[in-house]
């Protein structure tokens, strides 16, 4: 069982499919689809289960895709730990929605020029499943808002605080003045989907009305959030660096909701050249000392 299978292995379960697979390794699917066979003799099980095109990983899959992610990652911070001094290699970095587009381009613009070597694959999410994904070795670092909802204080994550964000309550237009949550006049908030720090943020805000949780409208962007505000159906939560982005924000009611942290996130203990390089374009993008690649 090598790694070079076990990557393969991986990417047919990620994409659940072969000619999927192959295109995203750049390898025929005659190869992919050999490669997998090998590996189902080689440890005498049925890794998917076959339903025309699609493969669904079986019991016995799913179980090796947790060690394929474990060694795949140690794989690579042993390939960057030989050359400390060049970061290279891949980095997967996930982000929040709002992060990913008000915070990131230009650090990773930054990162790109100084190391072209430096694969960086980013993938976005709410910050409890990003902080999950860390600790499957899915990913390797993690941009949340902190603390995310549902993650335990005493699991084995690092976190550094990176960015401050203000966050806003968005009201439609007509909505009267708020000044505490008694004012408002809507039970209804628009969020991304449970595991989303600021929708925890924004349900403890309307709960004190009634004392009851509200109702929540799940949306997978912020623009969708902004739309049914503004219909007047719900209130709901973004930080002010996504408002900042548009170039004629919606007419709304905006009530500070206060601050939030966004955390850079990494298992206890990983370093790599790659994430130390991320970390220092991270700092520079906001001008704090960044930290030196040794």
């Amino acid at each position: 069982m090598d790694l070079t299978a076990l990557e393969i292995f991986r990417a047919v379960a990620q994409e659940g499919s072969v000619t999927r697979a192959a295109e995203r390794l750049g390898r025929v699917q005659s190869n992919v689809t050999t490669r997998v066979q090998q590996l189902e003799e080689q440890l005498g099980a049925t890794l998917f289960l076959r339903e025309g095109k699609r493969m669904v990983p079986t019991p016995a899959g799913e179980s090796l895709r947790g060690y394929a992610d474990r060694l795949l990652a140690l794989a690579e911070e042993a390939r960057q730990s030989v050359h400390p001094h060049e970061p290279g290699g891949r980095l997967r970095l996930g982000a929040m929605e709002s992060t990913a587009a008000a915070r990131l381009p230009q650090p990773l613009a930054q990162l790109h020029a100084q190391w072209p070597g430096l694969v960086l694959e980013l993938s976005t999410a709410p910050s409890r499943q990003l902080v999950e994904q860390v600790l499957a070795h899915q990913i390797d670092c993690a941009l949340v808002a902190w603390p995310p909802p549902g993650i335990d204080t005493d699991a084995p994550v690092e976190h550094t605080a990176v960015f401050t964000e203000p966050l806003l309550l968005a009201l439609p237009a007509d909505h009267p003045p708020v000044h505490t949550p008694q004012d408002l006049q809507l039970d209804t908030l628009a969020a991304f989907s449970n595991g989303c720090t600021y929708r925890r943020m924004g349900e403890s805000f309307l709960q004190q009305k009634s004392g009851s949780p509200p109702r929540v409208l799940e949306l997978a962007s912020y623009h969708a959030i902004l739309a049914c505000v503004a219909a007047g159906r719900c209130a709901g939560v973004v930080p002010q660096a996504v408002i900042d982005l548009m170039r004629e924000p919606p007419a709304l009611r905006w009530v500070p909701l206060g601050r939030c942290d966004t955390v850079l996130v990494t298992r206890r203990g990983y370093q790599s050249p790659a994430l130390q390089a991320l970390r220092a374009a991270l700092w520079a993008s906001v001008a704090r000392p960044a930290p030196s690649i040794a």
